[in-house]
């Protein structure tokens, strides 16, 4: 196997996530078979237990792993699935060591920071590549150079590169500023990154040249000089219209031929063709479709962030480009929207994605009520789900206290409920890695909106009509109320194969209006668009302001 490791400087989120998928794709497209790694620096065990203001989205994927939103991007650039062999953290590794040391699996030795943790970084890595047979395995370090938290990550890096010398590269993503009150573009900073790698016992191979602009040939001169890399290994990244337009550029600025001549190996072919394809799809969306996503986190300080749903942003994206739309998304606060309808005015289509606990809640219930009694598209995730089943049950079945026990759970009526497991769990405080997680199988009931949807995505079979569906859950539809919601309108159009959890809900005579207790934005892709994404755009696009 070879070995890739993608390390960033200067300053944190500068695309290290979109340059290591970018670099799989291509890489893959090359004909060789990629394994993707995310190495966080972080003590949490996984990404489950953080708050989604601090670190962004939690990604799970088929196996339940919670994991950093970086694996959605490897998915959705790679169009393959990953598990939990492609994500760890220093709190697994940290765990893993000292649970060794206690079975006296050290046979006796004195465990220490160096090696032990090194050493347990790298069987990892390697067992993410032997999980999927793989030529390449990238391996991306989470946080900045410099930092104290990854030094034991780099040191993996220095150990394997002493090792295989021949078969690792490391290729360093950096920043380049462009000051207003200059108006020139700024090297040192890139190359005082390159030289805090160097006192790590690290020399980049290549070195991704992000900024505003296109490097210029000064100051590739400059980073060439001063970073000792020839010409051809700096590689400029310029900020780009959209994320998937990253790949194509990195190919132009022959990023694959510099990766493959350093680590002695030849193009078994290329195929961008479907990547090129949508590419352009995007270049050709013009008519707009206004989207408006409903939450609450999204505030930090004077500043609102979009990592929270990051997949339910790219599943939009997907979908509308497929059709050739532009989509106009807007985040609006649940916690103003209450007594202040007018908020939702001019959105074709709104999404309340999935969320925790009790603020804002009633925010996103007027939310829920606003788009049912506006016909307005309606897709509402897990939470989303849950509370259109309370507003349903408040409005249409008169049970004024309706509610979900996760918000009051003394409510008279507990449409939503603690599924039993969960129950117990949390009694135990047994928080960590123990929601309904990962793809379960659901079956969708034929002649409903969703068996459209996924039949015209070829989702389904017809002679077996599942879909495998990602979860992260610990309430459920109460099963006592089923029949007074379907008597009234409420279609159950999709449950578990035991028929015992309602996993997909729609109403009828509305354009569209559905709701699903799992996030199906996590398995939409580029080239793979999820269905109920697609029906949900073409259904707003329709709707005329």
């Amino acid at each position: 196997m070879k070995y890739i490791f993608v390390s960033g400087g200067v300053i944190s989120g500068i695309g290290k996530g979109i340059a290591t998928s970018s670099i799989a794709l291509l890489l893959k497209s090359a004909g060789f078979k990629v394994s993707p790694i995310k190495i966080d620096p972080y003590l949490n065990v996984d990404a489950g237990t953080m708050n989604p203001i601090q670190h962004g989205e939690v990604f799970v994927t088929d196996d339940g792993s919670e994991t950093d939103q970086d694996l959605g991007h490897y998915e959705r650039y790679l169009n393959e699935s990953l598990n939990r062999y492609n994500f760890t953290t220093s709190g697994q590794v940290y765990l893993s060591v000292i649970k060794r040391e206690r079975a006296l699996e050290y046979d006796g030795e004195c465990v220490e920071a160096v090696p032990h943790i090194p050493e347990e970084i790298l069987r990892r890595i390697e067992e993410a590549g032997k999980a999927r047979d793989a030529d390449i395995v990238l391996i991306e370090i989470g946080g900045t150079v410099g930092e104290l938290q990854n030094v034991f990550i780099f040191e993996a890096n220095r150990l394997l590169k002493l090792k295989k010398h021949a078969d690792v590269l490391h290729i360093h993503l950096t920043y380049l500023p462009i000051p207003d009150s200059i108006g020139e573009m700024k090297s040192k900073p890139a190359q005082m990154s390159v030289k805090e790698l160097n006192s790590m016992g690290i020399q980049p191979d290549i070195l991704l040249a992000r900024s505003e602009a296109k490097l210029d040939e000064t100051r590739r001169r400059k980073l060439s000089l001063f970073c000792g890399l020839e010409r051809e290994d700096i590689i400029s990244a310029p900020d780009v219209k959209n994320i998937y337009e990253v790949p194509i550029l990195f190919e132009e600025g022959n990023l694959t031929d510099r990766i493959l001549r350093k680590l002695n190996l030849k193009k078994k072919g290329e195929d961008l063709r479907r990547w090129r394809a949508f590419v352009k799809k995007v270049d050709q969306a013009k008519d707009r479709v206004k989207i408006g996503i409903v939450g609450k986190y999204f505030a930090t300080g004077d500043f609102t962030l979009t990592d929270s749903y990051i997949s339910v942003i790219e599943a939009i994206k997907h979908a509308a480009y497929t059709k050739r739309l532009m989509p106009e998304i807007s985040w609006i606060d649940a916690g103003k929207v209450l007594g202040n309808p007018d908020l939702l005015k001019g959105y074709q289509g709104i999404i309340v994605p999935g969320g925790f606990g009790p603020r804002d809640i009633e925010g996103k219930i007027a939310t829920i009520k606003y788009a049912r009694e506006n016909n307005i598209p309606y897709l509402g995730l897990c939470y989303g789900m849950q509370l259109a089943v309370v507003e349903f049950a408040r409005s249409i079945l008169g049970l004024k206290d309706a509610h979900t026990e996760e918000v009051d759970p003394k409510t008279k009526d507990p449409v939503i409920h603690i599924m039993p497991d969960q129950e117990k769990k949390l009694l135990n405080r047994d928080y960590g890695a123990t929601m309904r997680l990962g793809a379960w199988e659901c079956k969708i009931k034929k002649g409903t909106l969703a068996y459209k949807l996924y039949s015209q995505g070829s989702k389904i079979n017809p002679s077996s009509p599942l879909v495998f569906e990602r979860h992260r859950h610990r309430y459920e539809v109460n099963n006592d109320y089923r029949d007074l919601l379907e008597k009234n309108g409420f279609i159950i159009c999709g449950t578990s194969t035991d028929g015992k959890l309602v996993e997909i809900m729609e109403l009828d005579k509305h354009p569209f209006f559905i709701g699903f207790q799992f996030h199906p934005e996590l398995k939409s892709r580029p080239l793979d668009p999820h269905p109920m994404y697609v029906g949900f755009i073409e259904a707003a696009s329709k709707l005329r302001l």
